[in-house]
C-alpha cells in the first residue's frame, strides 16, 4: 500500500491546517421555502433591543465575508471587558430582578465532565444539571412522538484543507469523501430536507462561504456559542460574551433574524447557564435524547458499524417521544453516518424534518424561518447605522461574574426543575476537539479528522 508512508507526513502539514478566512461576499443563493408559521416575541423582551440592524432599514452593511465584516469579531475566547454595554446591562436586569440564580461555577479538567464545589448538588432543583441529565422544565430534549428531529452540530466546518495541501493525488481519487458541511448540504438537498445547525461562532468567522451556503439552502441556524467551551464553568459575564457574540454573527449575516434556539456544547447547562440564554437573549435551551458518539469516529472510540447498529434499534422502538438524536458536521465520518441511518427512518415510520421546525412555531425571535420577513420593531438599538457590532458601547466597568445578592431558591419556582439519577454525559469525553482556543482547535482537530478520513476513504479505493 502506498498511502501509510503519506499519512506519516500529516503532522509536518501542522501549520497549514487551520481554516483561513474567506472573503466570500456572494449572497445569491437559491432559498428553500418552507410553509408559513406564526410566530411571537414580547415586545419588552431585553432581546428585542439586543440587535439593532434589521433588513429594510435603508442602510447598507457588510457583506458576510468581507474584511469589514471579518473584522468585527472576536477572533477566539471573547474579552468580556469589550462587550456591548447593552448586553452588560439586561444581564444586571435579569439579575437584580431575580431572575439569574447565585450557582457556583462547576469546574472541570479537559476530557472530563464538570463538577460542583462539595455540597452543591448537581441533580438538585437549585442547580439541574442537564450534564447529570437534570431536565429543566422549559428546556428542549425530546421530539414530538413519531419524529425524527434532524440537527448537526459544530459547523461550518470546510473541506480538508490540509489533506489537499499533503495529498494532491489522494485528493483525486477521494476528494468528495472529504467534504464536511457541503457533502452534508449536498445530501440534505437531493432528498428534499433542511436540518438545524447548532454553529460555533469562530467557524462561522472563518467560513462564511459555508454558512451562507447552509442558511440559503434552507437550514435553520441556531446557536452553539462562539468557542464551544463549557457554560457551567464559566462566569455570567463569560457565558453572555459566548451566546451574544454568536447570535449577533447569525443575525448579522441572516438579514438581521434573531436566533432563538441554542445547545450546550457537551450538553453542559444549569439554571444559571440556561437562565442567562433565555433572560437575555431569548435563547430557548435544546440538549438531546439519543447520542451517536460520533464525534470519536475520527479517534476510534466508535465505528460507522456501532452507530449504524443504535440507529436501526432506536428506529425499531417506541415512538414516544419522538428522536432528538446528537450528531455533527465535523468529519466526512459523522456526515457519512448520517447519510447511512437515513435511508432507515422513513421506511420505520418517522417523520423527518428540521429540529427547529418540529419544535416550535418559529426558527427565529422575529422571523418564521429563512425565507419569511423579519420584523425589525424593537430591535433597532440606538438607531439604524452600519456601525460595526463590536464597536457598540462597551461597559466601562464589568459588574461581578456571579449574581451575589440573587438566593439559589428565587429560581427554582420559576424553572420548574426536577431531578434524575446522576448519568453524565458522554459527549463531554471529546473537549480535546473542541477547544477553546481557535487556533489550536483548527489544527488539532483537522490532524485527527483528516488522518482518520483518509484511512476510511482511500481503504475503499484501494
Amino acid at each position: 500500500m502506498w498511502w501509510p508512508a503519506f499519512l506519516l507526513a500529516l503532522p509536518l502539514a501542522h501549520a497549514a491546517s487551520i481554516p483561513a478566512a474567506h472573503d466570500h461576499n456572494d449572497e445569491s443563493h437559491h432559498v428553500n421555502k418552507r410553509l408559513p408559521k406564526s410566530w411571537s416575541l414580547d415586545a419588552d423582551h431585553p432581546a428585542q433591543a439586543m440587535y439593532k440592524r434589521a433588513p429594510g432599514d435603508g442602510t447598507d452593511y457588510p457583506a458576510v465575508g468581507s474584511p469589514t465584516w471579518s473584522a468585527a469579531w472576536p477572533q477566539s475566547s471573547p474579552d468580556v471587558n469589550q462587550l456591548p454595554k447593552q448586553w452588560v446591562d439586561a444581564l444586571n436586569d435579569a439579575v437584580a430582578a431575580g431572575k439569574i440564580p447565585n450557582i457556583p461555577q462547576s469546574h472541570n479538567t479537559p476530557g472530563t465532565n464538570p463538577i460542583y464545589p462539595p455540597g452543591v448538588n448537581p441533580n438538585g432543583p437549585e442547580v439541574c444539571s442537564a450534564t447529570y441529565k437534570c431536565r429543566i422544565e422549559g428546556d428542549v430534549w425530546d421530539a414530538p412522538d413519531g419524529t425524527f428531529a434532524t440537527a448537526f452540530d459544530d459547523g461550518p466546518t470546510p473541506v480538508c484543507t490540509m489533506c489537499s495541501l499533503c495529498l494532491l493525488i489522494a485528493i483525486v481519487l477521494i476528494s468528495a469523501r472529504l467534504q464536511y458541511t457541503p457533502t452534508l448540504l449536498k445530501f440534505l438537498e437531493d432528498n428534499e430536507e433542511t436540518a438545524t445547525h447548532f454553529m460555533i461562532g469562530v467557524n462561522i468567522l472563518q467560513n462564511p462561504q459555508l454558512f451562507l451556503d447552509t442558511f440559503n439552502s434552507g437550514g435553520d441556524i441556531a446557536v452553539h456559542t462562539w468557542t464551544h467551551p463549557y457554560m457551567t464553568t464559566l462566569s455570567n459575564l463569560e457565558i453572555v460574551a459566548q451566546l451574544g457574540w454568536t447570535a449577533e454573527i447569525i443575525r448579522n449575516s441572516t438579514g438581521g433574524r434573531v436566533p432563538r434556539y441554542w445547545r450546550p456544547p457537551f450538553g453542559d447547562s444549569d439554571v444559571r447557564v440556561r437562565s442567562i440564554a433565555l433572560e437575555v437573549f431569548g435563547l430557548e435551551t435544546v440538549i438531546w435524547n439519543m447520542e451517536t458518539s460520533d464525534w470519536g469516529l475520527a479517534t476510534g472510540l466508535t465505528t460507522p458499524e456501532k452507530i449504524h447498529d443504535s440507529f436501526v434499534h432506536w428506529l425499531a422502538g417506541p415512538k414516544s417521544p419522538g428522536m432528538m438524536v446528537l450528531e455533527h458536521e465535523t468529519s466526512a465520518q459523522s456526515v457519512a453516518a448520517f447519510m447511512a441511518a437515513y435511508p432507515l427512518i422513513k421506511p420505520a415510520g418517522w417523520k423527518v424534518d428540521s429540529l427547529a421546525a418540529l419544535i416550535g412555531d418559529s426558527t427565529y425571535q422575529n422571523s418564521k424561518d429563512g425565507s419569511s420577513p423579519v420584523k425589525f420593531d424593537g430591535i433597532l438599538a440606538n438607531g439604524a447605522d452600519n456601525t460595526p457590532p463590536a464597536s457598540l458601547t462597551s461597559a466601562s466597568s464589568a459588574p461581578a461574574s456571579q449574581a451575589n445578592s440573587v438566593p439559589a431558591a428565587s429560581q427554582t419556582s420559576q424553572t420548574g426543575t426536577r431531578s434524575q439519577t446522576p448519568s453524565p454525559t458522554t459527549e463531554g469525553q471529546h473537549a480535546s476537539q473542541t477547544s477553546n482556543s481557535a487556533s489550536s482547535r483548527g489544527a488539532h482537530l483537522l490532524v485527527a479528522l483528516c488522518t482518520s478520513a483518509l484511512v476510511a476513504a482511500i481503504s475503499t479505493v484501494s
